[in-house]
């Protein structure tokens, strides 16, 4: 089947066009905004020739793999008639709103996980912006491989110059983008939230007077420091800018609306922002580091081991892409981490126990239909794929789930003791070689390979109940 007709496929099993209110794809899933959830046929969806699985959270999650969730998503957005990474809100009815306002509700009602909706938002937010950070990622990497390696000797050619600002300016204006998607996230103006974003840039303005006098703060009389708070100043500004601009436009005479509400969401909630927002953001940015570095440094191989190990169940609901924002961070070159991500690389080995996992259900159960299931699963997972074999293998038989993140807290223990670090995001498995520190790829392979071994072992003796795979897969 050719990824029109999947895409043809998975709208008629989602309620039609009408049903859709967003489509937004993600490193292997397309996430979809549904107004009626009983209009969807899930059970279909599994069927269809490409869906690996089915998700079902505040979005509804169609996993289809990397690369192939991109040449899906395009003719899926086209039959749609809504853009990718975008909604229909601005342009639907009031009845049509009013539906789904209450479908909304009936769906909320059903799984009412304020925690898990709150971090689909964060996620929503960056997973737009994961194609640039990758690709950003990789050029710093191996730019600083190469500068290191040559002396610096192509930095007076223009291509490489070319390619190295390319890097340095995804992450430079990273603030920018961040405020934007989530003022658009929290259904604001997001060229509003964008601005917001530009008050956490760690630029200094042209012409500005902060190289030559001091400027302090209200209440604290601190100095006045652009950038503070960084990415994660942003992300709450363009909420809060969205919060602010839908509040006034709802007091804001209609003759006045276009000119004054974006110019007082921009004015008010900058000087607020400055003031409250970027304190908060500094200390966060200021928690988030130091709980890393309490699991990574003080927690040492049992941290790695405690983060790898759970890491299965966050992806098991989808929720793996609200750890983003932090991977962002660790990913910026001007960071604490100087842009290399000392977490990625434990969290990667949770694919590495699943496929030791795998490997031991297929030589000890005697179910040909589940072993040739099995079978099929563990190619893509060694490749970084671990959808598949997760849930249609280990997650629904409960007790080789269990065994194979506990598998992968070994392959965490390896890679938190050698250090491992990646220099950018979106791959694992075999294809997690790609992205680690210049020098590590073996230590990284070694990591894998007691991940699989872990898996292996600890489901052999514990994770194999022949009953409960007779009863899941009959013959």
């Amino acid at each position: 089947m050719d990824a029109k007709s999947t895409a043809k496929e998975i709208l008629k099993n989602v309620g039609g066009k009408e049903n859709v209110t967003a489509n937004v794809a993600c490193m292997t899933r397309l996430r979809l905004g549904i107004k009626n959830n009983d209009k969807v046929n899930v059970d279909a969806l599994k069927q269809i020739d490409g869906v690996l699985a089915v998700v079902q959270a505040d979005t509804l999650q169609v996993v289809l793999g990397p690369g192939k969730v991109n040449k899906i998503a395009e003719p899926f957005a086209d039959l749609t008639g809504v853009a990718l990474g975008s909604d229909t809100d601005d342009e639907e009815s009031d009845d049509v709103k009013d539906i789904a306002k209450e479908n909304k509700k009936e769906n909320k009602a059903k799984h009412d996980k304020p925690l898990q909706r709150g971090l689909q938002h964060i996620a929503n937010v960056f997973i737009p912006l994961l194609p640039g950070i990758i690709a950003a990622g990789l050029i710093n990497g191996l730019a600083n491989v190469i500068d290191y390696q040559t002396g610096s000797a192509f930095v007076t050619d223009w291509w490489y110059m070319t390619i190295k600002t390319i890097g340095w300016g995804l992450f430079t204006f990273l603030p920018i983008f961040v405020g934007m998607n989530a003022a658009r996230e929290f259904k604001g103006s997001a060229i509003l939230g964008g601005i917001g974003g530009t008050l956490c840039l760690g630029v200094t303005i042209t012409g500005s007077p902060l190289s030559s006098q001091a400027i302090s703060m209200p209440f604290t009389n601190a100095p006045y420091t652009v950038g503070v708070g960084g990415l994660i100043t942003a992300l709450l500004m363009g909420i809060f800018f969205a919060f602010l601009e839908k509040n006034l436009r709802k007091i804001m005479p209609s003759v006045l609306d276009t000119f004054f509400t974006p110019l007082l969401t921009v004015i008010i909630g900058s000087l607020l922002a400055v003031v409250f927002l970027q304190p908060v953001g500094a200390w966060l940015t200021t928690a988030i580091y130091t709980v890393m570095d309490f699991i990574y440094t003080k927690l040492s191989v049992f941290g790695g081991f405690l983060l790898s190990s759970t890491f299965l169940a966050l992806v098991s609901v989808g929720l793996h892409q609200a750890l983003t924002p932090i991977h962002v961070l660790l990913n910026d070159p001007t960071g604490p981490t100087k842009g290399i991500n000392y977490l990625l690389p434990i969290l990667m080995m949770a694919g590495g126990g699943q496929v030791g996992a795998g490997l031991a259900l297929y030589f000890k159960s005697k179910n040909k239909r589940f072993r040739k299931m099995v079978m099929s699963s563990i190619p893509v997972a060694i490749l970084g794929v671990g959808e598949p074999l997760m849930y249609a293998v280990t997650l629904p038989l409960g007790r080789a789930f269990i065994t194979a993140s506990i598998g992968a807290g070994f392959g965490g223990i390896v890679a938190s003791l050698f250090h491992l670090g990646a220099v950018s995001q979106g791959v694992s498995g075999l294809f997690g070689l790609l992205i680690m520190q210049p020098g590590q790829q073996w230590v990284y392979l070694l990591a894998l390979l007691v991940a699989y071994a872990g898996g292996f072992v600890v489901t052999w003796f514990f994770g194999v109940d022949e009953d409960r795979i007779n009863e899941i897969y009959p013959e």
